[in-house]
């Protein structure tokens, strides 16, 4: 075991998977408070990388795998986008053969490698009796099964998708939500100067919530997302009428990436694959866009409608987190800091309904999250339903 002065205990963070603004409050409001009660605090580097890649060797050097965080460190990054501790989509459970640490090759050559037990001996020579990871729901599917073998963990729920099951809310959407209004509106000079329909890719490999809440605050007129096929020809009838009642002749659809049409499949980058067996989305708003322009003119009194077609990928998860998902993270981690000294683990905090709450960690695996379609969606419009608001929650779509 790594000599540390531990304290009350040790805690340590990491962060997998996509990156969001607002991770980095989290490992720093998880650890200032931590410190202040008297606990060591680590952050793993990398994700789950950092947790099979340490070797247990007082002699080596796991500065690439672990580091010891201070309130100086954490102050320092906390305001900021991104991980400072790196993230990766490392699987310890399906580690690929080229994947496997230099020092474990001889011990684990399949193709397929389940390096649990290794992660378990190294969170043991560090001396963690905390894990906190910041994840989605492949980053906290690995965090219940290592709950299942005895790790004490306290999870909180990050993806700018907002599709982890049993919380209102994850870290990163709102930032994600306010970057495509504020995209979406800089692209409208263009497709109004050229009279065009706007087509915008966004992020929602199963779920629409980043198409469905832009579009809800005006920032689309449709939204096409996971959970319904749609056909071609309704939409392009759609985005014509709404660009003829359009004084500066144009109209805006947000594509989820997961979206299909009835006649379609997803559409995938390549044949690869990541650690959870996930295939890289993107290229359905370039189909979306040559089909809108060949069958518009039907609808349009024969004449051909062209497309100004943008995918905003990665530029609405860089940069600064919006005030939501600076003070979401802060009461996130001073909640798995609450529980922690009550002596509760195995538990994922939440947003439930406007109110800060906590669940059993297992939610996480038991169900999906995605945009209740009968509740939220109007079908014929390809637009979300505006109505009974009354009594609902901040972003209007829960984890029913």
């Amino acid at each position: 075991m790594v000599n540390f002065n531990k304290q009350k205990g040790m805690i340590a963070i990491l962060t997998g998977g996509g990156d969001v603004p607002g991770l980095n409050p989290a490992i720093r409001a998880v650890t200032v408070r931590a410190l202040r009660e008297g606990f060591q605090v680590i952050g793993i580097r990398r994700g789950w990388a950092g947790a099979i890649g340490l070797q247990r060797d007082q002699h080596a050097d796991n500065r690439e795998n672990f580091l010891v965080l201070t309130e100086e460190i954490v102050n320092r990054a906390g305001r900021t986008g991104g991980t400072f501790l790196h993230t990766s989509r490392t699987n310890p459970s399906a580690v690929a053969k080229s994947s496997v640490p230099i020092h474990l090759q001889t011990t684990y050559s399949a193709e397929k490698n389940d390096l649990t037990d290794e992660v378990l001996k190294n969170l043991d020579y560090l001396g963690v009796d905390y894990l906190i990871p910041i994840g989605g729901d492949d980053t906290l599917s690995f965090a219940v099964k290592l709950y299942k073998k005895g790790i004490k963990v306290l999870a909180i729920p990050k993806t700018m998708d907002n599709d982890v099951p049993g919380t209102d809310y994850c870290i990163g959407f709102s930032t994600c939500v306010s970057r495509t209004i504020e995209l979406v509106n800089r692209l409208r000079t263009s497709a109004g100067s050229h009279e065009r329909y706007l087509v915008v890719e966004v992020f929602g490999r199963y779920a629409g919530f980043t198409a469905m809440l832009p579009t809800m605050a005006g920032a689309a007129n449709r939204c096409v997302i996971p959970e319904y096929k749609f056909k071609m020809e309704q939409l392009a009838a759609l985005l014509t009428n709404d660009r003829n009642k359009n004084s500066s002749k144009y109209s805006v659809v947000l594509v989820s990436e997961g979206a299909t049409m009835e006649d379609g499949a997803l559409i995938v980058e390549g044949a690869a694959t990541d650690a959870y067996g996930h295939a890289k989305l993107g290229g359905i708003g370039d189909l979306v866009s040559a089909r809108l322009k060949d069958c518009s003119a039907q609808f349009n009194n024969g004449k051909t409608i062209n497309v100004v077609n943008q995918r905003l990928g990665y530029l609405v998860r860089g940069g600064d987190p919006d005030a939501i998902d600076s003070i979401v993270p802060m009461a996130y981690g001073n909640l798995a800091l609450d529980l922690i000294l009550q002596g509760i683990h195995g538990r994922l905090v939440v947003l439930k309904n406007g109110r800060y709450d906590n669940l059993p960690l297992d939610v996480v695996t038991s169900t999906k999250k995605t945009v209740n379609v009968a509740k939220y969606y109007h079908t014929e419009r390809l637009r979300p339903k505006y109505e009974s608001f009354e009594m609902r929650p901040l972003f209007i779509m829960t984890s029913d």
